[in-house]
């Protein structure tokens, strides 16, 4: 079983002492998505859990425990998002030296093959232009040489609760910048990848990949899963299946683009009542919840032990 960590939520950031107990304690609690009153039952254990994928804006409070992660057994890595952006658009994160410093804290504790980076989402606007984001990126790829060994992009989506606060680039606009940031990351030694963009440019050197990758964490567990497509994520995503244990509107970041927050006061008052010792991320069951089990067996590839 792989577990993702959470694309709902920033769990590194603001809910570490949470995850950490609930590892210790075995399980986790997960409210279905779009039925708050369904739970699904997590059951973790070494010999269960294959890998789990940190999705975070900022690690840094996380730093302290991943020796404790260790400990239990587990393995892990991180996508950490780091963009060019300020608090005109990422409202509430640490300024972009300290994110910067995170980041590279975070690939000396575990090497850069466990810490991707992704310069995800791309908008451009008024403020923001495809050269800014060009000069920017270089800017970045140079403070993150020797801590990372690849970058994952992608374009900024325009979902209905964000209405006219962003907009999305025509195809064109996407190739243009898209092939300038290929350009910009191999002066860098960097490969970079697009995640789930619509378009297909891996004759010009933008290969498509996954975040949750077959090959990263086989390279981590030491030996072959059997693990299929996510059958939740868009077609042309290639993320393997795995379970999310996270819950939408609880990340404060205040990102203008964020898909996983349709309600920042909603996201404030449940971390504001967050309980680090709760089942769930965001408190305890009242008893009328129905609660089914989402525990997943192994991946690992057990007749590949026989040869």
């Amino acid at each position: 079983m792989i577990i993702s960590a959470s694309r709902r939520t920033d769990i590194p950031a603001f809910y570490s002492e949470w995850f950490l107990r609930r590892l210790a304690e075995g399980q986790f609690l997960v409210p279905h998505p779009r039925t708050p009153n369904r739970l699904g039952q997590v059951k973790v254990s070494p010999d269960n859990l294959d890998c789990i994928m940190f999705w975070t804006k900022n690690a840094g409070p996380m730093l302290d425990r991943l020796k404790d992660i260790d400990h239990m057994g587990y393995r892990y890595y991180f996508s950490f998002t780091v963009t060019a952006y300020g608090q005109e658009v990422e409202k509430n994160l640490p300024p972009k030296g300290e994110i910067v410093d995170t980041f590279r804290k975070l690939a000396d504790l575990l090497g850069p093959e466990r810490v991707d980076w992704r310069f995800d989402p791309i908008m451009v606007d008024s403020l923001h232009s495809s050269d800014w984001h060009l000069e920017m990126f270089g800017r970045l790829c140079r403070k993150f040489s020797g801590y990372t060994n690849r970058c994952l992009m992608n374009f900024v989506k325009s979902y209905r609760h964000l209405g006219s606060k962003v907009r999305e680039m025509d195809d064109a606009a996407v190739q243009e910048l898209a092939l300038g940031l290929v350009k910009v990351a191999a002066e860098h030694g960097l490969p970079i990848s697009n995640c789930t963009e619509r378009l297909n440019l891996e004759a010009e050197g933008l290969n498509f990949s996954a975040c949750i990758d077959r090959q990263k964490i086989e390279n981590l567990i030491g030996g072959p899963i059997k693990a299929k497509k996510d059958p939740g994520q868009p077609s042309i995503c290639r993320c393997l299946e795995s379970v999310d244990i996270g819950v939408y509107d609880s990340c404060v970041h205040g990102c203008l683009y964020c898909y996983a927050v349709t309600n920042q006061n909603r996201a404030r008052r449940r971390l504001a009542a967050h309980d680090a010792n709760a089942p769930m991320l965001t408190g305890y069951p009242d008893g009328s919840e129905i609660i089914s089990d989402r525990t997943r067996p192994t991946l690992k590839d057990s007749q590949s032990k026989l040869f």
